[in-house]
């Protein structure tokens, strides 16, 4: 019966090729557009789950306290001294390895020097992740403080092989490190990403703050392995009581929890302490764009099949009439759906190879489907059978239905209310989701526009940064001597942090006229030398910027408008704080600028003038020469004196750019896949039409023979559809505003939903839909009335 089945089914797509064509296509789109959005959404579900225990491995989150008993942030920095607290006192910890955030780090072998992604670690760490050894031992990696491991790639190269085994490289042209492991390189989607990664006895040798043990440095990382069976909520209880028992009464602590790590990509929005989501709301969305143009896709197919009904109808009476009943007629239905699903997976398949490329470059990601692996393929089939079975149910039920005296007579009626009202519902339901992704896609778009036009409080054309790395620190006056008589600049400056930066937050600030004991304001700073305003642009409001002039300047801060509000002072300049215990003197106060979130108001922020604390140097272009020469000048200088490193100079509009890469994404995906399922749907209203056509045959013949034009019939065929797309829009535009208002009001700056974005979109849809509906009407009128009525 299954031989028979799929020959009929495989004849029946040869003979009909347009509407198997237009069927494939339709279907192949879909599949390709799911499986493609899907590919990314397990990318992103699946962050930090690489390893066998990913469930139990938690990291150290910490609450700042606010007003009250409200919490004003969460973030996962932590102390040195928490890690070896909950390591020696709480039983449910297995493991427990205290890391750094990380950076880029000089490692070289002879000349052969590259900066990379490094991290210091404690040896639990290689306990928590399955990194797999290609070569050297697991337990003894990290135990000589002057080891590193390298990465797969890393090694290559460095060395050209992964067979590097106790080979020295230099690190930060300071020290010589002997190569104790080669591990697999990391997947993309992981937050613990490295290159290469050294013990934390090693990070204690470099770094003072590393070495002592203190409750007041939250610039670190803490995991924890639980035990499988551990409470978490009990475990937090005890890690609250721990941190308070071991911390001195009047130091201000904060209050700890451990988060599970794999959450905190897509759940690492807190409010108040706790987890309200995230990144996860993006997810989901992606999630319904795929099965959505999935379902598009499918009802594209159940039109196209009931548009072919009546050449379908013979067949189907004659069948009935020598035997066949309604499950074996079902059967064949579903059989013809579920062999056209699977050319169309073929076709699916190749069209997401050859897009995937062009997909991974616009996200810089690298997505691919794992031909070799059993849950692909597992995946794959499910989304296939179910694509096929909800494609051919609504046919397979409508068609095996038809009444055999009818069919034979030819006398199609569709008179079942549920199977008019159906289709229309279909084609109502089809456009709803088009339209409400134009009206989403433009939304987004302007959104994305408000943010990058809205001042980011200084000009950052021109400006350049460079790491200050080995020979910069210790000669910056040289250099900057050096820099500024070759006129490539025309101003520079170095700081603790670039312009753009997350963190460097503080509490530990007073004022005249506080009125609470502690301060529960979060505080931003920046340690800066001279021509920190001239260099940057950044508007003075009062006042002065830090100048040589003023020997008193070592012992003065600039303020951000926002830290004099927080203050209560009418006349900053010459107002006392209190910074870390010193006493210092506010001589300039400055517009706030945008160093974090573009999205919402930042920290009060503090600069003080430290010329120790180094980290970044910020240079402002000379526009009257060329901008290559201007570069070229800025390698040479840097490369003469800093020899050991590599030059690196990062233009701030292109740091500032990647500021808005989450909504980047949502827009690009939106405008792609909702360009898809307007395209597909219109495929789908084809299909209606065509059957709408095929339906009227007699009666367009009548009506031509009668003197109906070219444009009556048109008409005629045109107008029902016109008003379902109608409907569609009345149904779409108030679900749209609302769901958009509501994504817009999660941004404390937002631009508002223009009145113009509706009209556009509905008229955009109406004039596709037109476009489509017309082309076939056209057709049919202009079709031989004589073909229409020779079978009377």
């Amino acid at each position: 019966m299954f031989k028979l089945n799929l020959k009929i089914a495989l004849r029946n797509l040869w003979k009909n090729k347009t509407s198997s064509f237009i069927n494939v296509i339709g279907l192949a789109i879909g599949l390709a557009a799911c499986l493609m959005l899907l590919l990314y959404v397990s990318y992103e579900w699946n962050f930090d789950k690489q390893a066998k225990n990913w469930q139990n491995v938690y990291v150290a989150m910490t609450n700042v306290p606010g007003e009250g008993d409200k919490i004003a942030g969460t973030f996962n920095g932590s102390t040195t001294a928490l890690g070896p607290l909950l390591k020696q006192n709480l039983p449910e910890a297995k493991y427990v390895a205290r890391m750094n955030y990380g950076q880029k780090s000089l490692i070289a072998n002879g000349q052969n020097s590259y900066k990379k992604d490094a991290k210091f670690a404690e040896p639990d760490i290689l306990k928590m992740y399955d990194y797999q050894f290609i070569y050297g031992d697991q337990k003894t990696a990290m135990l000589n403080p002057l080891s590193v491991i390298l990465t797969e790639s890393m090694a290559k190269t460095l060395f050209g092989t992964t067979d590097v085994l106790n080979k020295a490289v230099r690190y930060q042209d300071k020290e010589n490190l002997t190569i104790t492991g080669v591990i697999k390189d990391l997947p993309e989607n992981s937050s613990n990403r490295f290159d290469f990664l050294m013990p934390w006895s090693f990070y204690e040798m470099v770094d003072e703050s590393a070495k002592s043990l203190n409750w007041t440095n939250y610039s670190f990382v803490t995991m924890v392995s639980l035990d499988p069976n551990a409470n978490i909520d009990l475990v937090n209880r005890k890690v609250e009581t721990l941190v308070k028992e071991n911390t001195v009464q009047n130091q201000q602590s904060q209050p700890h929890f451990l988060f599970q790590a794999s959450k905190l990509h897509l759940f690492g929005k807190f409010e108040n302490g706790k987890s309200i989501g995230g990144d996860i709301e993006q997810i989901l969305l992606f999630v319904g764009l795929a099965f959505g143009i999935l379902l598009i896709a499918c009802i594209n197919f159940m039109n196209m099949a009931t548009a072919k009904s009546e050449k379908r109808a013979k067949e189907v009476g004659i069948k009935k009439t020598i035997g066949a009943n309604r499950t074996s007629l079902i059967l064949q239905f579903l059989t013809e759906s579920m062999v056209l699903t699977l050319v169309a997976v073929v076709v699916a398949i190749a069209l997401l190879e050859i897009c995937l490329p062009s997909f991974n470059q616009l996200l810089n990601i690298n997505l691919g489907i794992a031909y070799f692996s059993a849950l692909s393929w597992v995946g794959i089939l499910g989304i296939v059978i179910a694509t096929g079975l909800i494609a051919g149910s609504y046919p397979a039920f409508y068609l095996s239905a038809f009444n055999p005296i009818q069919t034979l007579k030819r006398k199609i009626n569709a008179k079942g209310f549920l199977s008019v009202s159906l289709r229309q519902v279909l084609v109502v339901g089809q456009f709803c989701f088009a339209i409400i992704l134009i009206i989403s896609t433009l939304v987004i778009y302007r959104q994305i526009q408000y943010i990058k036009n809205k001042p980011v409080g200084f000009d950052v054309n021109a400006l350049v940064e460079i790491p200050q790395d080995g020979e910069l620190k210790t000669k910056y006056e040289l250099f900057k001597t050096e820099m500024l008589k070759s006129g490539a600049i025309t101003s520079m400056y170095q700081s603790s942090i670039g312009l753009s930066h997350h963190g460097r937050n503080f509490m530990d600030i007073r004022w005249d006229g506080m009125t609470k004991p502690d301060n529960t304001v979060m505080f931003n700073q920046v340690a800066t030398t001279y021509d920190f305003i001239k260099t940057n642009g950044i508007k003075l409001i009062q006042g002065r910027d830090f100048s040589k002039s003023f020997a008193s300047d070592t012992g003065a801060v600039m303020v951000s408008a926002s830290a004099v509000k927080v203050f209560g002072y009418k006349n900053p300049i010459g107002k006392k704080v209190k910074i870390f215990g010193s006493d210092a003197f506010i001589i300039g106060v400055f517009n706030d600028y945008v160093w974090d979130s573009p999205y919402k108001s930042n920290n009060p922020q503090v600069v003080f003038l430290n010329p120790a604390q180094t980290g970044t140097i910020t240079m402002r272009l000379n526009n009257s020469n060329n901008l290559q020469s201007n570069i070229e000048t800025i390698n040479r200088i840097t490369k003469a004196i800093n020899p050991a490193y590599p030059v690196e100079i990062n233009f701030l509009n292109t740091i500032y750019l990647d500021k808005y890469k989450s909504e980047k994404t949502l827009g690009i995906l939106s405008n792609l896949f909702g360009g898809l399922a307007i395209f597909v749907s219109c495929l789908g209203l084809f299909g209606l039409v065509a059957y709408s056509a095929e339906q009227r045959t007699k009666e367009f013949g009548v009506r031509k023979v009668l003197g109906a034009s070219v444009t009556n019939l048109m008409q005629l065929l045109s107008v029902s559809f016109i008003k379902m797309i109608v409907v569609a829009i009345i149904i779409a535009v108030p679900i749209s505003y609302l769901a958009m208002g509501k994504w817009l009001n999660k941004f404390e700056f937002h631009t508002e939903i223009s009145w113009w974005i509706i009209p556009v979109a509905a008229l955009g849809t109406l004039t596709m839909a037109l476009i489509t509906v017309s082309f076939q009407a056209y057709k049919t009128a202009k079709a031989n009335p004589v073909d229409a009525l020779k079978y009377e």
